[in-house]
């Protein structure tokens, strides 16, 4: 087995490990789940309207089908309106973890708090970060990954129009594209408790690419079953945290709100 692989697997073992953490405390599962049901409502009301307006907004967008033939510009429309709607699938799932960090930030703190006192040697130094910042940082994270997942999709929109091969890298290479822009997402908290800003996290997960895959891919795929991010997100905020852990060695050589060394 490489060690790419091994990473991959020790990755999605840090997620279920997170998993049995939840589980085994139900009084926190519980408290955990609440943000994620609220956001979940918000995220379900507009996708179906998104649904229900689909065909006007296509023909929105692409006016300039409007002289074709009947059957390319409704072959067209027809690609363009299941792309725009996956898209925004996709996308509603980094949008749905970030609004639930900012609606349920001292929940998932007091998650990674209870994570970290579990670990051998104790928590780390930590800052308290509060719910006016978890909120900004849910915010400010959700508009940066979401911006870099719509120019991804248009990328991958073109891709699908390639024979075999967008039909088959297309939809895995979108898969690992989100799945990382959410690893970025799910380790916030903990990385902030450690006084580590957005470079340094991103260049660590970067560093650790197939072990954050492993921990990343699994919860996207569980969040597109429905009202499994109950339960998910919150085992997904524990994993963030041993990966976090996982990844503090390296955190050794950066200085807080600052880049990793070399």
């Amino acid at each position: 087995m490489t060690r790419a692989l091994r990473d991959f697997v020790s990755g999605i073992g840090l997620f279920l490990h997170g998993l049995r953490l939840v589980l085994g405390n139900r009084r926190l599962l519980l408290r955990s789940a609440l943000p994620p049901l609220l956001t979940s409502v918000l995220l379900f009301t507009a996708l179906v309207l998104l649904a229900f307006n689909a065909d006007n907004l296509v023909s929105w967008v692409t006016p300039f089908a409007d002289g074709w033939a009947d059957t390319w510009r409704e072959l067209f429309r027809a690609v363009v309106g299941v792309s725009v709607v996956v898209a925004a699938i996709a996308g509603s799932i980094l949008i749905f973890s970030g609004l639930t960090l900012a609606i349920g930030g001292p929940f998932y703190e007091s998650i990674a708090e209870a994570v970290e006192d579990e670990l051998p040697g104790g928590p780390p130094p930590a800052q308290h970060l509060g719910f006016a910042r978890t909120a900004w940082v849910g915010s400010r994270d959700t508009v940066a990954t979401v911006a870099l997942a719509v120019l991804w999709a248009i990328m991958l929109f073109v891709v699908e129009f390639v024979p075999v091969v967008g039909q088959t890298a297309g939809p895995v290479i979108g898969v690992c594209v989100d799945s990382w822009l959410l690893a970025v997402e799910l380790t916030a908290i903990p990385f902030l408790r450690r006084g580590y800003d957005l470079a340094v996290r991103r260049q660590a997960l970067r560093r650790n690419r197939p072990l954050t895959l492993g921990f990343a891919v699994p919860v996207y795929l569980l969040c597109l079953i429905p009202l499994a991010a109950l339960i998910v997100l919150p085992a997904a905020m524990a994993g963030g945290t041993l990966l976090a852990h996982r990844l503090s060695p390296e955190l050794d050589g950066a200085e807080p709100g600052r880049s990793l060394p070399g």
